[in-house]
C-alpha cells in the first residue's frame, strides 16, 4: 500500500532560546524513527556544544524526562513523560473527548482528520484518525511538530490565535518545505487575513508535496484559538466535490470540538461560518 508522507522532522528557527528551553527542546528530537539518541547525535541535531548538551541530558535524566540505555549509552524518553501525560489527560481529557468526533468526520469524508494544539510557534498533534479506505493516503506522525507558516492548521492558528503570533512567525523566518511553501512575508500576511474573512484555511502542498489540507480553529474559554482541526487529503483526491464536502463539515465539527473542550467560538466567527453554510 502506498502512502503520501505528510510530515518530516522539522523545527522552525525561533528567537534565541534560554537555558531551560534549550534543555527541553532536546526532547523534540525524538520521533518514531528516532527512539534513542546518543550524545554525539544530540550535539549534531541541536547545534549546541558537547559540554552544554551533556549537562542538559544529565539534568533531564535526573528528573525523569530521559533515561539512559546502560548498554548503548543512548538516551530515550523517560517515565516522567508518561506520568505527566497521564495527569494531563486525567485533568484535561482532550484525547478521549475529541476522539469520537475526529473518527466520525474521518469516516464521513474517507480522509485523514487531525487535531493539534498550539505549542509556541508550532502545533503539537493531539490525535488523528484515518478511515483507511484508500490505497494512497496521507501518512501522519503525531510525534511531529507542525510549522505554522506551511500548514493549513498553522494559517488558521495565526488567523484566530494571539495577535502577536503572525508577527513572531514572520520574525522567525519562513523556510520552504516544498516548492509551494509560502516564504514571502507579505503573501503570508495576505493569506492569514483572508482566512480571518472566510473562517477556514486551505493550503495546497505547503508542507508536503501531493498533500492538500483544510483547517479550522478551536477555542478555549478565551476569544483566541488554542488549536485546530484539519482534514488532509492527497492532492489528487482534492476535487471540487471534496472541497465542498470539507467546507460544509469542518466549521460545525470545529464548533463541536470547541464545545467539548469547554470553549466558545467567538460570535463573529459563528456568523462567518453560518453565512458560509
Amino acid at each position: 500500500m502506498s502512502e503520501t508522507h505528510a510530515n518530516k522532522h522539522w523545527i522552525q528557527a525561533e528567537k534565541p532560546m534560554g537555558t531551560i528551553t534549550k534543555a527541553l527542546n532536546l526532547l523534540n528530537h525524538f520521533c518514531p524513527g528516532r527512539a534513542e539518541i546518543g550524545l554525539t547525535e544530540f550535539r549534531t541535531l541541536s547545534g549546541q556544544d558537547k559540554a552544554t548538551v551533556h549537562r542538559h541530558l544529565i539534568e533531564l535524566a535526573a528528573n525523569g524526562f530521559l533515561e539512559q540505555n546502560p548498554v548503548t549509552r543512548g538516551y530515550r524518553l523517560g517515565p516522567a513523560i508518561l506520568r505527566l501525560a497521564a495527569v494531563r489527560e486525567r485533568l484535561f481529557p482532550a484525547r478521549s473527548i475529541v476522539a469520537p468526533i475526529v473518527e466520525r468526520l474521518a469516516s464521513e469524508l474517507g480522509e485523514l482528520v487531525h487535531v493539534s494544539l498550539r505549542e509556541g510557534l508550532h502545533l503539537s498533534p493531539l490525535i488523528h484518525h484515518d478511515a483507511l479506505i484508500h490505497g494512497t493516503r496521507v501518512y501522519f506522525d503525531e510525534a511531529e511538530l507542525l510549522p505554522l507558516h506551511a500548514t493549513a492548521s498553522g494559517h488558521a492558528m495565526m488567523a484566530f490565535g494571539p495577535e502577536h503570533l503572525l508577527r513572531d512567525v514572520l520574525e522567525g523566518g519562513l523556510p520552504a518545505s516544498t516548492a509551494h511553501t509560502i516564504t514571502d512575508p507579505a503573501r503570508l500576511t495576505e493569506i492569514v487575513d483572508d482566512v480571518r474573512v472566510h473562517g477556514i484555511a486551505f493550503v495546497d502542498q505547503g508542507f508536503e508535496a501531493d498533500v492538500s489540507s483544510y483547517a479550522a480553529p478551536l477555542f478555549g474559554d478565551q476569544p483566541e484559538a488554542i488549536g485546530t482541526i484539519a482534514v488532509a487529503v492527497p492532492t489528487m483526491r482534492m476535487t471540487d466535490d471534496m472541497k465542498r464536502r470539507i467546507g460544509d463539515a469542518l466549521p460545525g465539527t470545529a464548533a463541536e470540538v470547541t464545545d467539548k473542550l469547554g470553549g466558545v467560538v467567538p460570535a463573529h466567527l459563528k456568523r462567518i461560518w453560518a453565512h458560509a453554510a
